[in-house]
């Protein structure tokens, strides 16, 4: 790959790099963005890597944020208070698979020697437009390759997550992954048992979020030895199950994805720490009926009215399984449309008016979803005279 001899670099990035190295300090962009554009995806939120350390950052731009100061970044405001990140020359002094202490005043090439991966150990100077690719990452993003920085054993001793990294680049832009890089991330697999769920889980979304093929990556968890580690619910229904190879829009829902590829969704979605709104939806994916038991507008009303808030997930969950929309989908439409009632809110009766016939306590709750009931199967009863003549037949 040959590398551009100008990359066009927003103005709010020019500016910094120009404060940079006005004070004297080396300002170079570096990371996934530069990688992004140099594979025809253009990006405009450049990260920068200088030799300032971040107090000499802070001090020289009157609005930062202090996003990682432990690890060397300063998040820099421009003019419209968008924010962008400065990050000090760095090397490791020391890391435990996890976390590492980092020491400053080393150069660019020593920085970069810290990364993980040839395609983000590239560098460009944006006022002089000068390249730095001291590992052939050019070259390994012509040859669509992920390949380890130096050593590959001792990147992924540095951080274990670097092995679930290794899939997703892998996945997300369709590369092999060299040999050597491999067998050490094979080997190095147990330690991902170190990392935290938290961590885990922003990989395992993102990874699900961006694959070209969600059955690639699944397979390629099972063969390094992630899902021993992480996700054993995805073993148990194979590495690759019939999954379409390539999702667009909704469907990169990473829920969804979750439930799609793994047995029991809650369940591995409790261990990775996700949000409790993530977690009942999962639940309600495992618990609801997957589709109506006919098609017809009667029976999707009942599995509308079943499965509440779930469908739209059971819905997508369906499409990705059989590769085509559901049978049940105009009947869907034409629900939704017409606003037939489906949930307790949507009765043109309350449990107070309930009260005023005489209902009490659980009883109310009851009568409503008795109520409900009959509505499901006859919209046309919704009406407060019609309930509340019900009301009095069932109380």
């Amino acid at each position: 790959m040959t590398f551009p001899a100008v990359l066009e670099i927003p103005d709010e990035i020019l500016d910094i790099a120009r404060r940079l190295e006005g004070a004297g300090f080396e300002a170079w962009c570096v990371g996934g963005t530069l990688r992004d554009t140099l594979l025809g995806h253009p990006q405009s939120d450049y990260d920068i890597a200088t030799a300032a350390t971040p107090e000499q950052v802070q001090g020289l731009f009157p609005r930062t944020v202090g996003v990682g100061i432990k690890y060397g970044t300063v998040g820099v405001l421009d003019r419209a208070r968008v924010m962008h990140e400065v990050t000090t020359f760095r090397r490791d002094v020391t890391t435990d698979g996890r976390h590492a202490v980092v020491a400053y005043g080393v150069t660019l090439e020593d920085d970069l020697a810290r990364r993980d991966f040839t395609i983000n150990a590239i560098a460009y100077h944006p006022l002089r437009h000068e390249w730095k690719d001291p590992f052939g990452g050019a070259t390994d993003l012509e040859r669509r390759l992920v390949r380890a920085v130096g050593d590959p054993a001792l990147r992924f001793q540095e951080d274990f997550l670097r092995i679930l990294r290794a899939i997703r680049f892998a996945v997300r832009f369709d590369f092999a992954i060299d040999r050597a890089t491999w067998d050490a991330a094979r080997a190095a697999a147990p330690g991902l048992a170190q990392l935290s769920a938290e961590r885990v889980r922003d990989e395992w979304f993102k990874s699900l979020r961006t694959a070209r093929s969600v059955k690639q990556l699944a397979s390629l968890w099972d063969q390094v030895g992630a899902t021993k580690v992480w996700l054993p619910e995805l073993e148990a229904v194979g590495p690759a199950p019939t999954v379409a190879p390539d999702l667009p829009g909704r469907e990169r829902d990473p829920v969804v994805l979750t439930a799609l590829l793994c047995s029991s969704p809650a369940t591995v979605l409790r261990r990775l720490k996700a949000s409790n709104a993530d977690i009942e939806r999962a639940n309600a994916i495992e618990l609801g009926p997957e589709a109506p038991a006919a098609s017809d507008v009667l029976s999707v009303r009942r599995w509308l009215a079943a499965v509440g808030p779930a469908a739209a997930d059971l819905t997508a969950l369906w499409t990705l399984r059989h590769g085509d929309q559901p049978s049940w989908t105009a009947a869907m439409n034409e629900i939704r449309l017409r606003r037939d009632p489906l949930t307790r809110s949507d009765l043109a009766i309350t449990g107070t008016e309930l009260q005023a016939l005489g209902a009490t306590g659980p009883a109310i709750g009851r009568m409503l979803a008795a109520l409900l009931d009959r509505v499901v199967e006859d919209p046309s009863l919704n009406t407060r005279d019609a309930l509340l003549a019900l009301a009095r037949e069932i109380a």
